[in-house]
């Protein structure tokens, strides 16, 4: 990652700089999307949500993480945590501000497991070639559904906790 670029908590940030970031991302029709879908109603978790400052302390990317759950046949949930969206602003990408987001939401995810919390499965829609570094994959999700169009190779999980999961069910915001 850029060496001078600097990583601080999301809620430090103006929630509406972060929405600016997000629709010069992935454009203001984003809100359609089935990851909103998957979240809907849900405040992102603090602990796990960051933003890239530049050198020059301008907002150039974010992460956040949602808690959602993978609801079985019957109905019930096992709680997940939804990474994403990752986003950078389209002039800085490939300069590894998306590469420190993630990083520092996995270290943080660490640290809650060293304080006794147990890690919670992770789940994302994006590509297995960026994302694959960091462990995800569609090797355990071919059985999972989104509410909404998505590609099933898109859909990727990680985390030791994936060992419990149903190996079908919905993706939905978490009811707990």
């Amino acid at each position: 990652m850029n060496q001078t670029a600097t990583l601080i908590p999301l809620v430090a940030v103006d929630p509406q700089m972060i929405e600016q970031v997000l629709d010069r991302a992935f454009g203001p029709d984003r809100h359609a999307r089935t990851a909103y879908r998957i979240r809907e109603g849900m405040d992102w978790l603090e602990a796990l949500s960051f933003a890239a400052l530049d050198e020059d302390e301008m907002l150039v990317g974010t992460i956040q993480c949602y808690p959602i759950a993978l609801f079985d046949r019957e109905g019930r949930g096992v709680p997940l945590v939804m990474v994403g969206p990752v986003a950078v602003l389209p002039e800085r990408q490939g300069e590894g501000f998306g590469i420190g987001l993630m990083a520092a939401m996995l270290d943080a995810e660490a640290n809650l497991a060293k304080s006794g919390k147990p890690p919670l499965a992770q789940v994302l829609i994006g590509d297995v070639e960026y994302y694959g570094r960091w462990g995800f994959s569609a090797a355990s999700t071919g059985g999972w559904r989104c509410p909404g169009p998505y590609e099933q190779h898109r859909l990727l999980a990680r985390g030791p906790a994936l060992s419990a999961m149903p190996a079908e069910g919905m993706l939905g915001p978490w009811q707990g």
